[in-house]
């Protein structure tokens, strides 16, 4: 039984319980806007973008908020253009300046992991 979900279920846990644990994910979903502002706002664990126009995005959400220190978001960029996620409004991604989006390449992902102070840490594909 490969996959974390039926590791979880292997160890005696339901098939909702490994789920809820797990996360949700979406795909299908359409980059828009053009800063941080208008973005995309992202509320599941993983989400695939496979429309993103030149200069749209998606802003992650509040690590003092709606996430926990310690959840990760993963973002998969299938679009034709390059992705910008932004931060929630007033913190950073990384290094990055407070408010600055970062770049996802189409065909590349990357995982958020919330800090739990408003920021987050950067891993991103090569």
């Amino acid at each position: 039984m490969p996959g974390f979900q039926k590791d979880m279920m292997g160890a005696g846990l339901t098939g909702p319980q490994a789920r809820n644990i797990n996360g949700v994910g979406e795909g299908g979903k359409t980059a828009t806007g053009t800063n941080q502002a208008t973005a995309y706002a992202l509320t599941t664990c993983s989400t695939e973008f496979t429309t993103v126009a030149a200069s749209t995005g998606a802003i992650l959400p509040d690590t003092t908020k709606q996430v926990l220190g310690g959840d990760i978001l993963a973002v998969y960029n299938q679009g034709a253009s390059t992705l910008t996620v932004y931060p929630p409004v007033g913190f950073r991604i990384g290094l990055a300046a407070t408010n600055a989006g970062v770049s996802i390449a189409t065909g590349k992902s990357a995982l958020f992991g919330a800090r739990g102070d408003g920021n987050y840490f950067l891993f991103l594909s090569a």
